[in-house]
């Protein structure tokens, strides 16, 4: 029985009634009620027949070097909405709000944000998966928060949390998502991700994720998987989508969902589980936040459940610039003995 499917994103659930004879091109995510999720990419998003429309791209981001970020771009694109002449069609609805700051990072300046491509596929995603609860992790200034927000609020979903910890940024966040009609779904909340993470769980506002949107800082992508792992916030059947595992790359994290139970066990024991993470990024990627933040201290104490056992595929897209990029989708299958 399928329950659903996707045009550009073939994503459908299905009883396991042929585990042995999986067909071509396709990945079969378990979950814990036996179904399997079909990951095939489509010839939209085939990194062999993929074309990205140059029309919609952003300007090219800053050089190595120069800011491409918080250096008051992101207060600028507020004035640019709110100062928008079609600001009273624009109050209240969802896509006409993600076309003003499209048009801001088309025709001012480049804004880091997830963009149509890349969000097609979570939003097809949110539409099979139909998580009451969702989780994002680097909210920068809500085009993901309005995107995803209103694709889990039309799947039935009752929360969807913006995880931010610039102060500037989130209230750029809660501007726009108010702006957009989504402050009865979309909650902002402030503070480094683990934090914002342990003082949810810690008041029962936050149980359980059913899907995760990763795209914070690069070197936490892992630490903060298995931290909710430990709080058992990830479970057999969470879906996690994660964002620039190609530019600028993530072979921590990559590593970690793609490994075996076996082999996270091994790790687990040697105590190195977490050694390696963020000695494999680049300078830009590991300072990106220090002028602002200072220097960042992930949490290497808690490794996370080596137990769990996942399927991960990657699906090839574009930064909004026009950029080879891709999304891993993961789900958690079970958790062994």
């Amino acid at each position: 029985m399928v329950i659903g499917m996707c045009q550009s994103l073939d994503i459908g659930f299905a009883h396991n009634d042929d585990a042995k004879k999986p067909p071509q091109l396709t990945v079969r995510l378990y979950d814990q009620d036996k179904l399997f999720v079909r990951l095939t990419r489509s010839k939209m998003i085939d990194s062999g027949h993929a074309k990205f429309d140059s029309t919609k791209a952003y300007v090219a981001q800053e050089e190595e070097g120069k800011a491409f970020f918080d250096d008051g771009r992101e207060i600028g694109l507020l004035h640019f909405v709110y100062a928008h002449p079609d600001i009273d069609n624009i109050r209240g609805h969802p896509s006409r709000v993600l076309q003003a700051v499209d048009e801001y990072g088309r025709t001012k300046k480049y804004l880091m944000n997830v963009g149509d491509d890349k969000g097609r596929i979570v939003t097809e995603l949110i539409a099979e998966v139909k998580p009451r609860v969702m989780l994002e992790l680097g909210g920068y200034v809500g085009y993901s928060a309005i995107l995803f927000g209103d694709a889990v609020r039309q799947a039935g979903g009752k929360r969807y949390f913006s995880l931010e910890r610039n102060p500037e940024f989130a209230a750029v966040i809660t501007s726009l998502v108010d702006l957009a009609g989504l402050s009865d779904v979309v909650k902002v909340v402030v503070g480094s991700s683990a934090d914002s993470i342990k003082r949810l769980h810690a008041e029962h506002i936050l149980e359980h994720i059913d899907l995760m949107f990763l795209d914070h800082y690069k070197p936490a992508y892992m630490t903060d998987l298995q931290l909710c792992e430990h709080l058992r916030l990830v479970t057999p059947g969470t879906v996690l989508a994660a964002d620039n595992v190609i530019k600028p790359g993530n072979p921590p994290y990559l590593k970690y969902v793609r490994s075996t139970v076996k082999d996270k066990r091994k790790r687990f024991e040697k105590e190195d589980i977490n050694r390696e993470n963020g000695s494999e990024f680049g300078d830009r990627t590991k300072n990106q936040y220090r002028e602002r933040e200072g220097e960042e201290k992930l949490n290497s104490e808690i490794k996370g459940n080596p137990n769990l056992r996942y399927k991960s595929k990657l699906v090839n897209s574009f930064e909004p610039t026009g950029v080879p990029d891709g999304i891993e989708i993961t789900q958690c299958i079970e958790e062994e003995q």
